[in-house]
């Protein structure tokens, strides 16, 4: 299959997935028989171009690290908004990773939606969609014999999607608990080392972890969108935000910290979710006590883990990045590449 791209929004993700490929172009060529080109991009604040030749991303990058617009770029057509790009471009897959409002998932919801309409694969690191409505884009994708891959969506590049999808494939998996969230994870840590909540905070938000406000961090917020995902994906049961119950980090103190070191424990934010016995499912998003025999209760720093129980195997835990321009660049080649399989 040649690949022809559409990127809806040229951020830090689309920036670090044309990285990627323009690196990787001969190892994906030769190991994968993958070839791509990227033919249209379209992005509210940097503009917009289309060729349906290939645009060569080398200068497209090089103009974006110059603060410069998209619009810049020698030749093609310019102009475009993100629907008439899904729609009007010979694009055959759409690379949607524009802000997205969770809550709502638009706009990326209805950039989907068109796309899979319009017989496009799309990949995606939004989470919005897949909480609103993953199983019914799902459904619209089968029917229009098209891909939706959205693995970057719970903890980026660390592929705990297609673990469960792949790798544990013929297991039973009825529940799950994780650390979902590397920003809480990050300053509990540093208050396990003696910071204080507010110190930990700002030491996360000069680092980049934490957002000038950072509520849907540190209230649980985050976390609660991917217990959701998980629990539609991987658990095969609908829930919404309502149906979990969620608890922050902002009430825990240094002498919660002190408290759990002396019972030879660890707090984290712990997202988790199982099937109970009548079929019913328990999820919620809270601080735990964890013993530090627990695989969670030895990641620490700004790192994310997730434990499946499976009924063959027992527990197990994928530990690894859950955020970062290439990490989660790399989540969406990795949905690239499933869909190159299945098209050979």
């Amino acid at each position: 299959m040649q690949f022809k791209l559409a990127f809806i929004g040229f951020g830090t993700v689309g920036q670090g997935l044309t990285e990627i490929l323009i690196e990787k172009k001969e190892m994906l060529e030769k190991k994968f028989d993958f070839h791509w080109r990227v033919v249209a991009i379209s992005d509210v604040m940097k503009g917009s171009v289309y060729d349906e030749n290939g645009l060569n991303m080398n200068t497209i990058l090089n103009l974006v690290k110059a603060g410069k617009k998209i619009d810049e770029y020698p030749i093609g057509t310019k102009g475009m908004n993100s629907i008439d790009t899904i729609k009007k471009t010979n694009a055959n897959t759409i690379v949607e990773v524009t802000y997205t409002d969770v809550k709502t998932g638009e706009p990326a919801l209805t950039h989907i939606k068109t796309a899979i309409n319009e017989g496009k694969n799309v990949v995606s690191t939004n989470k919005g969609p897949v909480v609103k409505q993953s199983l019914e884009i799902l459904e619209l994708a089968k029917s229009k014999k098209v891909h939706y891959g959205f693995e970057g969506v719970v903890l980026a590049g660390t592929p705990a999607l297609n673990l469960a999808k792949f790798s544990l494939a013929g297991n039973v998996i009825k529940s799950f608990k994780g650390i979902l969230n590397g920003t809480t994870n990050y300053i509990l840590t540093q208050m396990e080392a003696g910071k204080s909540y507010e110190e930990a905070l700002k030491k996360a938000q000069e680092l980049g972890y934490a957002e000038a406000d950072p509520t849907g961090d540190v209230e649980g917020l985050d976390a609660l969108g991917k217990v959701v995902i998980l629990t539609n994906i991987v658990l095969g049961k609908k829930i919404t935000w309502e149906d979990v119950k969620r608890e922050g980090i902002t009430k825990i103190s240094k002498e919660d910290i002190e408290k759990a070191k002396s019972e030879g424990k660890r707090w984290k934010l712990i997202g988790c979710a199982e099937i109970r016995p009548d079929g019913s499912v328990k999820a919620s998003v809270r601080p735990e006590k964890l013993p530090l025999d627990d695989p969670l209760a030895s990641v620490s720093g700004a790192t994310n883990a997730l434990t499946y129980n499976t009924d063959e195997l027992g527990p197990v835990t994928i530990v690894g990045p859950g955020a970062g321009r290439r990490e989660t660049g790399f989540a969406l080649l990795i949905d690239l590449l499933e869909i190159n399989n299945k098209n050979k």
